[in-house]
């Protein structure tokens, strides 16, 4: 009997995703967003003394640092708008959120507690844009993200950084340790098979030994 051509289509072997290295060191770059997204809000908003501040700093932040973090999410990232709007977006409500839950104040505790519902809100949007790359294990993103940002905050202010200047994000070694605490997202996401798609040798004659032997035999 003759094969019957294939309706689903078939694909090679995943391709192999990029060395662990070369991804971990492309994340920890990343780490830069943060600063230059909290030192744009800074120039272009100000301090973030009540609300519209805050949503219009976080905004800001979150933006620059998504654009950051889209690049270092490599080939196997999300669509790059998503990531960025969710960054945004995320950061906006979070940063409202949280420095309106500690009425604006910069204390260790303060911050602690504005950094974890900062993350939360970040990582409840991204978590929606990779749901359709990750499925359930996007669901721990969020609060991941939530004890990650507390951490960056205490470390910014455990080190002596000028919180009391009221900034939309942590400094530089809070925005390092975030980054480095975070690499498992990137090396998630680089386990993920690339594939493309092949031709069905049973779609071409062409290719078909079968079909090439009748036409010879006739």
């Amino acid at each position: 009997m003759p094969r019957t051509p294939s309706s689903s289509p078939r694909y090679a072997r995943p391709i192999d995703p990029p060395s662990r290295r070369r991804t971990v060191g492309r994340w920890m770059v990343t780490f830069l967003g943060f600063p230059a997204g909290g030192l744009a809000a800074e120039l272009l908003v100000g301090p973030v003394d009540s609300l519209a501040p805050a949503l219009l700093g976080g905004a800001v932040t979150g933006a620059v640092l998504g654009t950051v973090q889209a690049w270092g999410l490599g080939r196997q990232r999300p669509v790059p708008e998503l990531w960025v709007v969710a960054t945004s977006v995320g950061l906006m409500v979070g940063l409202g959120a949280g420095a309106s839950a500690v009425d604006f104040r910069t204390s260790l505790g303060a911050l602690t507690v504005q950094g974890a519902i900062c993350g939360l809100a970040v990582g409840l949007a991204q978590s929606l844009v990779l749901r359709p790359r990750l499925g359930r294990r996007a669901l721990a993103w969020p609060p991941a993200l939530a004890a990650i940002w507390a951490a960056g905050w205490a470390v910014t202010t455990a080190i002596g950084v000028q919180v009391d200047e009221q900034f939309t994000v942590f400094g530089s070694s809070g925005a390092v340790t975030v980054t480095a605490l975070t690499v498992g997202l990137p090396l998630a996401l680089d386990r993920l098979p690339l594939t493309r798609p092949v031709t069905d040798p049973t779609t071409n004659p062409t290719t078909n030994p079968t079909t090439n032997q009748e036409a010879s035999a006739a």
